[in-house]
């Protein structure tokens, strides 16, 4: 938890360094005369598009996890693809509004400006970080009680962070597991512990065993409270819990999950629908409205049929409901059958709106009813219930509200599934989306999904 914790701290620290050398750039520019002709408000929503784009770009390449990186990938390949977002971004956005002109020296000095004060101030955090790592603060003298699985894996936690706060001093075990643990790191039994912390200077402790000693945990607390000592328990469940585990809290009682389930937590699930009632409202009342009438008459004048199609796919908890979509394909008595490469089913009006997603403008209304959500695993059609007997995490995926688009097709797992490996990779997608969702990870995915379909996707046929 305190890891956590301090990591989001560095998060925030970076995120208003990176908006304060922003406003230092943007207010040298104006200075040195880089921005004349430009009002003062028209200056001040041109600061906060350029930063807020900053921020959209920083998120979608990790640029804020910097204690994860070595200095040269920190500055390196994160930051080279957050310039190269944030520039495609900042100029389509100022494409679309003409009226808005900018001169190139104002926008050469603002981007090399704020590369080089940014790649300073990475490699200022950095250093610092190197400093504290090696001069000891904040570093503990620990010690475990238990050379159990859980005391492996707490120990394998100490040695393997980048700034180390652990400083481990062995293991204490009456009957040690060797094929756990070095037999080098156990210090000795159990009852030689009072004596090890007062000569070594151990500040926490860590009780890695079965709960079932009671008696042994109540000394070691009070020994631990007599000399300040914290006293930290750390429960063994054996094979029972992984990584993917989650502890919830109620009132006393620790209850564990089977996986990580961020959108189990009713606040992460009621932020994300705000968010797609907010979204699909604005995607409805501008791009919908404006492009229904167009495509509307494109397809009408390709070929007969419907202008929207209406198909059963499968939702949260498996139920159907009905998809919506623009009609791509010629009416045929195949309608649950894959779209394949140069499928002659498809219009030719059709074939460009696949290839730009734009077949699946009405699933806001969708988003807006509650059945798909913006960002999720592409909802299947009953067909492919198939796959539940082949792929052993393809249910889970049923979980969540399916979405317009998801981690998976941002990855390229999109269009025909030709094998059942293509399915594999999709599914595990998707359920790792479901084990790590964030609002920044549904961002990342959102910005993603435009970007291609500006590029127009090879798998949309």
């Amino acid at each position: 938890m305190d890891d956590k914790y301090y990591s989001r701290i560095i998060k925030v620290l970076i995120f208003i360094v990176d908006f304060y050398i922003i406003q230092v750039v943007f207010t040298l520019a104006k200075g040195l005369h880089f921005a004349e002709g430009i009002s003062d408000f028209r200056y001040t929503a041109l600061f906060l598009v350029f930063a807020l784009i900053w921020i959209v770009a920083g998120f979608i390449n990790e640029i804020y996890r910097i204690n994860k990186f070595s200095v040269l990938k920190s500055v390196g390949k994160q930051l080279i693809s957050t310039l190269f977002v944030h520039i495609t971004l900042l100029l389509a956005i100022l494409y679309s509004v003409q009226s808005f002109q900018i001169g190139v020296r104002f926008f050469v000095f603002t981007y090399v400006s704020t590369t080089v004060l940014i790649v300073a101030a990475r490699i200022t955090l950095k250093l610092i970080g190197k400093y504290f790592e090696f001069s000891g603060f904040d570093q503990r003298n620990v010690i475990i009680i238990g050379a159990t699985r859980s005391g492996k894996e707490l120990y394998n936690f100490f040695i393997s962070q980048d700034y180390p706060r652990y400083c481990f001093k062995g293991f204490f075990d009456d009957s040690p597991d060797t094929s756990l643990v070095n037999a080098k790191l156990v210090k000795g039994s159990i009852n030689k512990v009072p004596e090890y912390c007062l000569a070594e200077n151990i500040e926490e402790i860590y009780y890695a065993l079965p709960l079932y000693n009671q008696r042994l945990i109540k000394n070691l607390a009070k020994f631990s409270d007599d000399h300040y000592i914290y006293l930290r328990i750390v429960p063994d469940f054996g094979t029972v819990v992984t990584e993917n585990h989650h502890v919830f809290i109620y009132n006393s009682t620790p209850v564990l999950t089977t996986r990580n389930e961020p959108l189990g937590i009713s606040i992460n699930a009621g932020l994300k629908r705000v968010f797609d009632i907010v979204f699909s409202l604005f995607i409805i009342s501008t791009v919908l409205l404006v492009a229904t009438p167009v495509i509307a008459l494109l397809i009408r004048l390709d070929s007969k049929g419907p202008i929207v199609f209406k198909q059963l796919r499968r939702g949260k908890k498996n139920k159907l409901f009905e998809c919506y979509k623009f009609r791509t394909m010629y009416v045929n008595n195949t309608p649950d059958q894959q779209a394949t490469r140069n499928d002659p089913r498809v219009t030719r009006v059709g074939k460009y709106l696949r290839k730009y997603n734009l077949d699946e403008l009405p699933q806001f209304i969708n988003v807006l009813l509650g059945n798909m959500s913006v960002v999720g695993p592409r909802p299947h059609i009953s067909k492919q219930d198939e796959y539940s007997r082949l792929i052993k995490k393809y249910k889970v995926r049923h979980f969540v509200t399916p979405g317009i688009t998801g981690y998976a097709q941002v990855n390229g797992y999109r269009g025909e599934t030709k094998e059942i490996s293509q399915m594999e990779k999709r599914v595990e997608y998707d359920v790792m989306y479901m084990e790590n969702w964030s609002f920044a990870l549904d961002l990342k995915i959102i910005c993603l999904t435009v970007l291609n379909i500006f590029r127009g996707e090879k798998a949309a046929y």
